[in-house]
């Protein structure tokens, strides 16, 4: 008799509780009836296509990383991958949005929590539309740490680490640059995300590496490096491919609007440039230093050439989209050599991708950055939003100081937070997984199935 009455108790709350979801919803609706106004049906488009194309980015990630690890780890990286952008999701609706957009404040926002009373800072684009483009970025920054902290890192701790910084931290790196904060105030330029989005990721992943120590029988004991080879190259090229086609809704959609074609295909070519020259100068300085032309390797100066070229993409001419890119190949190749000379282990070369090529970018702003605020500038599609031209086109230092100082800054900002966030994070849980199940594979022991069913895996080493 008690339970049919808690049974008939409980049946009888859910009416009430569905109000109660109804009334906490409320205020969006209110709001969106009591704010309706008319937008731009193209912008709107082109932002809402420019997110579609950075989510697919996360498949790109996916199978990059996959494909550079070994195959009884594979089922590992592609679940973080994907909780990676469902907790960006979720983070980035309830805190990060408010902290990133949220007000003009110094270092962060203060309202819009939940995206209630939330605004989009552009006009004619709906906030909803704006968010979702945002919210692909906050998952793309999330995402470029799963690599560098593969084959050993905790499932659980990795869930933990990925709201951390979806909902906290890259926001507030954000706020700075995008959303009106210091930086933005001393005229400092990122325009889609070199030191924002892929430095803090690049770093992060590098802090993250360092406190988890290299993946078992990677060094020896003279310190020596192994080389741990990658499953799967093909999936690797894959992902590239994918990553590339993703860029081009990740830097020419970061105009917000097609108001002016001219910049878009500015945009759009200096993205391409930049990747086939990354790769070109990759190939070359790895056949020179290794004797052999690595796929892997220039399938990496790809996506380094696309990193470097972000911060600058719109203000710069195609010619010069060249010579960053061709930079950030080789420098991708000597961060791979000095990370193993220093014994730290980067299953897929994250930070010497995202972190120091992030950083490479937002300082080719101040030497090869020109404003689109002169006549010459105007008519060649720069964007008018650049201060003054960067050393090599006659602007001085005073650029390539400030794109100096705000990258320094997030560097440093960067390692404290995260490094609380992961240490936090080990005293809670633990950040590394058991000897046994590291060479047991992470398919297996944290998620109790195989990539490849069926298939020989090594799991001795």
């Amino acid at each position: 008799m008690t339970g049919k009455c808690n049974g008939n108790r409980r049946k009888s709350l859910w009416p009430i509780a569905m109000m109660g979801i109804g009334l906490w919803l409320l205020p969006w609706d209110a709001e969106a009836a009591t704010k309706a106004k008319s937008f731009n049906a193209l912008n709107t488009f082109w932002v809402l296509f420019a997110a579609f194309m950075v989510f697919f980015m996360q498949a790109g990630f996916g199978m990059v990383e996959a494909g550079l690890i070994r195959a009884k780890n594979a089922a590992n990286i592609l679940m973080k991958n994907m909780l990676d952008f469902c907790m960006a999701s979720l983070g980035f609706f309830a805190f990060g949005y408010a902290l990133m957009f949220g007000g003009d404040g110094l270092l962060f926002g203060t309202s819009g929590w939940f995206l209630i009373g939330a605004k989009s800072p552009v006009d004619g684009v709906p906030l909803h539309a704006f968010w979702l483009f945002q919210a692909a970025f906050c998952g793309a920054a999330a995402t470029i740490v799963a690599g560098g902290m593969a084959e050993r890192m905790k499932f659980s701790a990795y869930l933990l680490y990925s709201f951390a910084i979806s909902s906290v931290v890259y926001p507030i790196v954000g706020h700075w640059v995008w959303g009106g904060g210091w930086l933005s105030k001393l005229s400092f330029y990122d325009f889609a995300g070199s030191g924002v989005v892929h430095a803090v990721g690049g770093v992060t992943a590098l802090a993250g590496t360092l406190i988890l120590g290299p993946r078992i029988g990677k060094y020896n004991p003279d310190g020596s490096p192994n080389f741990i080879a990658g499953h799967n190259i093909p999936l690797v090229a894959l992902g590239t491919f994918i990553l590339w086609l993703g860029w081009f809704g990740f830097n020419p959609g970061s105009t917000l609007g097609f108001d002016s074609p001219q910049q878009v295909a500015l945009i759009a070519i200096n993205t391409n440039m930049a990747a086939a020259a990354g790769a070109v100068g990759m190939m070359f300085a790895a056949w020179w230093r290794f004797g052999k032309p690595d796929l892997a390797l220039t399938l990496n100066g790809a996506l380094a050439g696309l990193v470097a070229i972000t911060a600058g993409c719109s203000v710069v001419t195609p010619g010069n989209a060249i010579y960053i890119g061709l930079i950030a190949g080789i420098l991708c190749m000597y961060g791979v050599i000095w990370l193993d000379k220093y014994q730290i282990d980067d299953p897929v070369g994250a930070f010497p991708v995202h972190g120091l090529n992030g950083i490479w970018g937002v300082l080719a702003v101040g030497l090869f950055g020109q404003t689109g605020a002169s006549k010459l500038g105007s008519g060649f599609g720069f964007d008018a939003n650049l201060a003054q031209n960067g050393l090599f086109y006659g602007g001085g230092w005073k650029m390539l100081g400030i794109q100096l100082l705000g990258i320094s800054v997030m560097i440093a900002f960067v390692v404290v937070a995260m490094g609380i966030v992961f240490y936090t994070i080990d005293a809670l849980v633990g950040l590394r997984v058991s000897e046994k199940e590291e060479l047991g594979g992470l398919d297996l022991n944290e998620h109790g199935m195989e990539s490849y069913s069926g298939f020989q895996i090594f799991i001795t080493e």
